[in-house]
């Protein structure tokens, strides 16, 4: 949730849209929990009986992450809620349940997380829990909160450990995040939000500090129900007439009630009520009297060209300077009267701000290490084999499924590793190498090089050991769950060339030109000269060279006269470029038109 009300309506006009490229080698933080409550919803939705779906979401989202979009996903995962969040969870557990507020239990301070939140939760809990596992396996950082997986991830943003955050709270900001992504799918052409803070403090003038102040005002993941009267466009205009340094102490000394700002806004108010605005005619509506008019047109009248006072249209607004200082005048004591308002109800609330909520948003430290040195980030290598028998176990897929969707994740770990070592080692457990580019391709609006990988050892497609069979075919993860492409990576495809095994997959192209710069040139060079070759064709067959002299229409088909003609004489001069010849033409009336013109142009 974050914040409540619609705030993420209020940052949408300064979201950037960011395609796919964009996370290319770059650290992300990803919320463990946004993920398995945003996809598990949709998954079960199309098919109720799906296995384990936070499984299957957190695997396939995973490899795509790291493969197609060339990331570094780092996962954090909340740790032991604070009392008051308990506390929220509680009462929107209520509020959606239909069930009656004022039965709502308390949590007591020292207990944490409540006994129903506990029962509640103790499902989603192991979800966490198996999705770490299988994100150790594959070979992904994790790192655990003390409370709030956005604040951590927040805290990596602002330090520079990472480079973004990948969640839908949009409280992050309030913990001093830098640049988040709210939604992010691998498989579509369109372009994902990303929001930094710098475009909301450029367009909405608002800091971290005056952030919190909204969020204390409009209700947050702490307090549900905030200030009564204050919806995000209000709290935004209240929190905009403080600078980012004050605001929390402003909202401090209304909440106690102090009223040294509401005497000197009455103070204001008496001076605007003594200032009198100058006469003006009921008749035209300029300044004046309508007496001294009806005698004497006024200057503005006779300057409109009427000789005598004119009627003033309906709307009329006069533009003088008196009306306008009057104007502001009235518009400044209505918004004067508007903050008075607005501090009631600021101070009618009990222990308002809740200083507790303002520590947990300005807490600096949010993680199990060191601040002076970070967390230690590494991305190792897949255990294979290990999560072979994970999912196995936990989502019943067939280890030929498993290890074809394993292989774009094992493909850019091995281009990787040869740019940044230039060493030539086998890909997939020694079994393939690179054997060159086949062709560029374009796959949901973005390029990519199709890579040919060959099998060490030559085979048949009749002599294939147990290992080569189970990369053949592409099998069903398994009878009891439908294949969903929701940010599946690609499928490799199977080639047997000649007796040789060959894989194909879609592979980065910078990524590949770090690794193989010489088999890129190669492939550029010889599809270069390719099209050139292709483009010398295709002019020699639409210009054939010929020594012909090119004839007119009226050489091809005569006219119908010069046929009868002809008819009547029984022979015809031949005009073709040949020479003139004569030539019987007894030709049958009788014959169809086209078999006679066959006859006559043969």
């Amino acid at each position: 949730m974050g914040v409540g009300g619609s705030f993420w309506d209020l940052l949408k006009p300064y979201a950037r849209n960011e395609g796919v490229d964009f996370l290319r080698d770059k650290r992300v933080a990803v919320d463990l929990s946004y993920w398995i409550v945003q996809h598990d919803a949709v998954i079960r939705r199309r098919n109720p009986h799906a296995r384990n779906p936070h499984l299957r979401n957190t695997f396939f989202r995973t490899v795509a992450l790291f493969s197609k979009m060339g990331a570094y996903p780092v996962f954090v995962v909340d740790g032991e809620p604070s009392p008051l969040k308990s506390q929220a969870r509680i009462e929107r557990f209520f509020r959606m349940s239909g069930l009656d507020p004022s039965e709502l239990p308390k949590s007591v301070e020292g207990e944490g997380e409540v006994t129903s939140v506990r029962q509640r939760n103790r499902f989603f809990t192991k979800y966490v829990r198996e999705c770490m596992e299988l994100l150790k396996l594959l070979g992904m950082p994790v790192l655990e909160a003390h409370c709030e997986a956005e604040a951590l991830s927040a805290q990596l943003n602002r330090e520079g450990h990472v480079d973004a955050c990948i969640t839908a709270d949009s409280d992050a900001f309030l913990f001093g995040a830098k640049c988040i992504i709210k939604c992010l799918s691998s498989n579509s052409k369109e372009p994902f939000e990303c929001y930094n803070i710098s475009d909301i403090e450029a367009g909405l003038g608002l800091k971290r500090k005056q952030l919190i102040a909204i969020a204390l005002l409009v209700g947050n993941d702490h307090d549900l129900h905030g200030v009564p009267g204050f919806g995000v466009d209000t709290a935004v205009r209240f929190v905009q007439l403080y600078s980012d340094d004050e605001i929390l102490d402003r909202l401090s000394m209304i909440g106690k009630g102090d009223l040294d700002i509401e005497n000197g806004i009455a103070i204001n108010s008496t001076m605007f009520s003594m200032t009198v605005k100058s006469p003006h005619c009921t008749h035209c509506g300029h300044p004046g009297r309508k007496s001294v008019h009806i005698k004497i047109a006024c200057k503005q009248c006779v300057m409109n060209g009427s000789q005598t006072c004119m009627k003033k249209p309906s709307g009329f607004k006069c533009t003088c300077s008196s009306c306008d200082e009057a104007h502001k005048l009235k518009e400044h004591q209505r918004h004067e009267k508007w903050q008075v308002k607005m501090r009631k109800s600021i101070a009618a609330m009990p222990k308002f701000p809740n200083n507790e909520i303002i520590a947990l948003y300005l807490n600096d430290s949010h993680g199990y290490f060191d601040g002076k040195d970070g967390p230690m980030l590494k991305w190792d290598k897949p255990k294979v084999e290990d999560l072979v028998d994970f999912l196995s176990f936990h989502q019943n897929w067939v280890p030929s499924y498993i290890r074809q969707k394993m292989l774009p994740l094992l493909s850019t770990i091995y281009l990787r590793e040869i740019a940044s070592t230039q060493n030539d080692n086998l890909l997939l457990n020694e079994q393939y190498k690179f054997h060159s580019i086949m062709q560029q391709k374009i796959k949901h609006g973005h390029p990519f090089y199709l890579v040919k990988w060959m099998r060490d050892a030559i085979c048949t497609i009749h002599s294939v050991s147990n290992e080569q069979a189970e990369l053949l075919p592409l099998q069903s993860p398994g009878s009891d769950e439908s294949i969903d492409l929701l940010d599946e990576p690609d499928v490799p495809t199977v080639l047997v060339d000649d007796g040789c095994f060959f894989l194909l997959t879609d592979e980065n192209m910078d990524l590949v030109r770090a690794a193989f710069p010489k088999e890129v040139d190669r492939f550029l060079e010889l599809k270069k000269s390719t099209c050139k070759n292709k483009a010398e064709t295709s002019i020699r067959l639409a210009s054939p060279r010929s020594t012909e002299v090119q004839l007119s229409i009226k050489q091809f088909y005569r006219s119908t006269k010069a046929v009868a003609q002809d008819h009547e004489k029984g022979s015809f001069i031949d005009s073709s470029p040949c020479g003139k010849r004569e030539k019987s033409t007894n030709l049958d009336k009788n014959l169809p038109k086209s078999v006679r013109r066959r006859l006559l142009f043969d």
